[in-house]
């Protein structure tokens, strides 16, 4: 291990350490009615692990945040690469995708009731709603960010669109957009969970829904917690790769 991934891995320990401290004198500051303690919640979310009930709830999570994030990414991309192509294009609708992406998503969620009803495919829908915007802004920017030498260099040797877009376009402009897939991870993530507590009988965010009408203060840490746990290591992995293609980039 090197120098700068142990001390990267140091302080995230510092963290982890920390956040569980904090964590514990909440609970002894705020009591059993609004937390669990660290180590009963992680006792409570193992035992959940080992029921049936609660992996069926996990997998359906899975399965519409995998659907929502697939859709996100080939949609963002696919609008990215065709707006970021033409620099008209590009100065049109880059203001346009960034007031979408700044508005709150759950105005939308009537819109997405209707259209897609109640279940999966509403869950999907309000997922992708949250991640596709990111990473199209992202990939837009970055493809037109492309040194116009490298463009230049594809007519000459006479690439197609698609031999261009796969051999120029899309390695020279990587490290952007993944950090645009970074961002939209996270936040197809919380699209798909807020779609599971609005319109959903199955899912972890069906699970809190329920939990948080019935006060139960065991279920909300657990499920919380696995969901942090879950993102923070995805996350932490993502930046990880994203740093080595800047730097490889530079």
């Amino acid at each position: 291990m090197t120098a700068g991934a142990r001390s990267s891995a140091l302080h995230g320990l510092a963290l982890v350490a920390g956040l569980v401290i904090a964590w514990q004198v909440l609970f002894a500051i705020a009591g059993t009615n609004a937390l669990a303690p660290p180590l009963e919640t992680t006792r409570y979310l193992l035992q959940l692990l080992g029921t049936a009930t609660f992996w069926g709830h996990l997998l359906e999570t899975g399965r519409a945040f995998g659907l929502a994030l697939a859709l996100s990414i080939v949609l963002g991309l696919g609008i990215g690469f065709t707006l970021g192509l033409h620099r008209f294009s590009r100065e049109v609708a880059e203001p346009i995708l960034v007031t979408l992406y700044s508005v709150p998503k759950i105005t939308l969620y009537p819109i997405v009731l209707l259209a897609f009803g109640l279940g999966m495919p509403a869950k999907v829908a309000f997922g992708t709603i949250h991640g596709v915007v990111p990473i199209a802004i992202f990939t837009m920017s970055a493809v037109g960010a492309v040194n116009p030498v490298l463009l230049k260099t594809g007519r000459v040797l006479k690439l197609g669109p698609w031999a261009t877009v796969r051999t120029v376009l899309f390695p020279a402009a990587l490290p952007e957009i993944f950090t645009g897939l970074r961002v939209g991870f996270s936040l197809t993530l919380i699209g798909t969970l807020l779609g599971e507590m609005f319109a959903a009988q199955r899912g972890l965010g069906f699970l809190l829904m329920t939990a948080i009408g019935l006060q139960n203060v065991r279920v909300i840490m657990a499920v919380t917690l696995l969901l942090v746990l879950f993102a923070a290591s995805v996350s932490t992995l993502l930046v990880v790769i994203d740093r080595r293609l800047h730097q490889r980039a530079s």
